[in-house]
């Protein structure tokens, strides 16, 4: 089988105008000069919403557009590390690359495809990183949605033996019954990011007692059995 890193690739002038512009705004101009990555977060998340925002409205050239923006902060993030050595773009680009060629073996070597493809993706993420829990790794500044869509599906590609729900349920009727819960939390004073994350918290604490964690994981285990 051919390396895949050996494939011819398309040749991508524009990108490589988009590095240059960047490197030439950094050098010259004053704003651009002074960011930092600590300073482009809040700049990162904005256009990483503007991107959902255009996918949901269905404008592809809004969406072209907003993808530009969100590749601005990659290439800002990039360039800002090259000055120190860090790494470069190029380094992300190979780093990524990397990483799918690694984590598809049933793609780009002779491995079978596996039926729970989820599940192999994350046990091989786990093993790279020497991960002891299936809630390493979990951004912490997810909204509380986000974050328990995201500890609910670890917990089950890493078969973690906590109760969760299997009930199947329409999206038109989780989003009405979800906004009912709002508009009922909101009715009563209840504050339901706040609600979410703390029941988030229990149910993290549960994974973890299962996954055999922490100093009280054998009497915690045992209230779960």
């Amino acid at each position: 089988m051919t390396d895949p890193g050996q494939q011819p690739t398309p040749e991508l002038p524009e990108v490589r105008r988009f590095a240059h512009v960047m490197t030439r705004l950094r050098a010259e101009c004053p704003w651009d000069a002074e960011q930092t990555h600590r300073s482009l977060v809040p700049y990162l998340i904005e256009e990483a919403c503007e991107v959902v925002d255009a996918i949901e409205d269905g404008d592809p050239a809004d969406l072209r557009e907003e993808l530009g923006d969100l590749l601005l902060q990659v290439f800002f993030h990039a360039t800002i590390a090259a000055e120190t050595d860090t790494f470069d773009l190029d380094d992300v680009a190979a780093g990524i690359a990397d990483k799918l060629i690694r984590r598809h073996p049933w793609v780009f070597a002779a491995d079978d495809t596996p039926d729970d493809l989820m599940g192999s993706w994350e046990e091989r993420k786990r093993a790279e990183k020497a991960r002891t829990s299936a809630l390493d790794g979990i951004a912490h500044r997810m909204s509380a949605m986000a974050r328990a869509t995201k500890v609910v599906s670890r917990a089950r590609a890493h078969r973690v033996e906590v109760p969760l729900a299997t009930e199947p349920v329409t999206a038109d009727d989780f989003g009405r019954e979800v906004l009912d819960l709002v508009a009922r939390a909101q009715h009563s004073g209840v504050d339901p990011e706040q609600a979410l994350r703390d029941a988030l918290r229990g149910l993290e604490s549960r994974v973890r007692a299962a996954e055999g964690e922490g100093p009280d994981a054998a009497r915690r285990g045992a209230a779960l059995g």
